[in-house]
């Protein structure tokens, strides 16, 4: 559908789901319900907060909820950009959704991303720090780093700079630059360090975050090192985006979009779909882990394969190797193809696939089982024939298992 499609009517049975990262700082979750209930207000539907970890309920448990009264449920996430939870985790539980409830409609919704709003909120933020600083943008040299969270994701790393200079544009700023607190580069002391050469009068530095958690707190405390340290700069951080009503003008913009099917996702730069540069490792990783795992229709075993050269039966057992950066550089490469000889060799019903992080760095090669749920840590390409000795024979290789799910 285009976007003349928001014209579909919004009916008595139609609901919304909030879908917030999940925090065991309780002040985190309350604020996610705080924006649920103001879409609520916004939308005249009703609204429930679900979480994808750390915190209750979870979307499984709130769709199950929802399901039993409502005829359309449109799933938004409250993510600044698309990395793996917009790409992966919600497309997953939309699926399963769909699939244990087929006579409910389910949409998924984009990531806040670039939205007017958005800027505009940020401007004020920045006007309070200046404010702060007794600074005026009009008047003094006022740079901004906006310094955001981080991410494996280049999509998501290379919109915080894209949303950096749309900041920039139309406004007195001297310069905005992007920054991060952690994952990638440059990080904000390094940010803040090439902006103070060229000797601003004050640097704003805005936290590109949701709530006030512990990577806020950092921004800050970076911040004030800074100020302590260059003298002829004044220096200091704003506050996070946190229950600012013009979220709910994002939240809005993207809850329409999504129960209209009209959701644009970056999908020619999107390290599943198409191979980017210095993210080789990562194709086709977690993509293949979701479509194995959620594409049962293809998967599912059949008298008339031979019929259908797009369908094939499920195999038994699917094997899927971490070659992100820390476990690639522990030998998964290496683990992965003596995985498929050993198959081969077997000729046992086991697909070997590579995958993206599971986030279990520091104790990989990390191979996951499924539909088993078992995963081993600190594989090496000689446990290979150990692991599908252990598949053929229904076992596990108990001394690998690290984590089962």
């Amino acid at each position: 559908m285009s976007r003349a499609a928001d014209a579909v009517g919004i009916g008595d049975d139609e609901t919304a789901l909030l879908v917030g990262h999940g925090s065991r700082r309780e002040q985190s979750n309350e604020a996610v319900r705080t924006l649920a209930a103001g879409l609520e207000d916004r939308l005249g539907v009703p609204t429930d907060a679900a979480f994808l970890e750390l915190a209750e309920p979870s979307i499984p448990d709130a769709i199950e909820t929802l399901a039993h009264g409502a005829a359309r449920v449109t799933l938004v996430p409250l993510s600044l950009f698309a990395a793996s939870h917009v790409k992966n985790d919600l497309p997953l539980a939309v699926k399963r959704a769909r699939s244990e409830h087929p006579g409910v409609r389910f949409h998924a919704g984009g990531h806040l991303g670039i939205h007017p709003a958005i800027l505009d909120l940020l401007d004020d933020r920045a006007r309070a720090v200046e404010t702060e600083l007794g600074v005026d943008r009009e008047d003094d040299d006022v740079a901004v780093v906006l310094c955001a969270r981080g991410s494996s994701d280049p999509d998501s790393n290379a919109d915080v700079h894209k949303l950096a200079r749309l900041l920039y544009e139309g406004r007195s700023f001297d310069r905005v630059e992007a920054g991060f607190i952690g994952v990638t580069e440059p990080l904000l002391d390094d940010a803040l360090h090439d902006v103070a050469k060229t000797r601003p009068d004050a640097i704003v530095v805005l936290p590109y975050m949701l709530g006030d958690g512990v990577l806020t707190g950092r921004i800050r405390d970076g911040a004030d090192e800074f100020d302590a340290e260059y003298p002829y700069v004044d220096a200091a951080a704003g506050d996070p985006l946190g229950t600012d009503t013009r979220l709910l003008d994002v939240l809005s913009d993207r809850w329409q979009e999504a129960r209209t099917d009209s959701v644009d996702m970056s999908c020619d730069t999107c390290k599943y779909k198409v191979e980017l540069d210095g993210y080789e490792e990562d194709e086709g990783g977690a993509r293949a882990m979701l479509r194995a795992l959620t594409h049962q229709r293809a998967h599912e075993d059949r008298d008339d394969v031979a019929d259908e050269p797009h369908a094939h039966d499920a195999p038994e057992t699917h094997l899927a190797v971490c070659t992100n950066q820390t476990c690639a550089a522990s030998g998964s490469p290496a683990v992965l193809e003596t995985l498929r000889q050993a198959a081969r060799d077997a000729d046992a019903d086991v697909h070997v696939t590579r995958s993206s992080c599971f986030d279990q760095c520091g104790d990989g090669p990390i191979v996951a089982q499924y539909p088993d749920g078992v995963w081993y840590g600190g594989c090496g390409d000689g446990d290979a024939d150990r692991i599908v000795s252990a598949v053929e024979r229904d076992r596990i290789v108990s001394d690998l298992v690290h984590q089962t799910l």
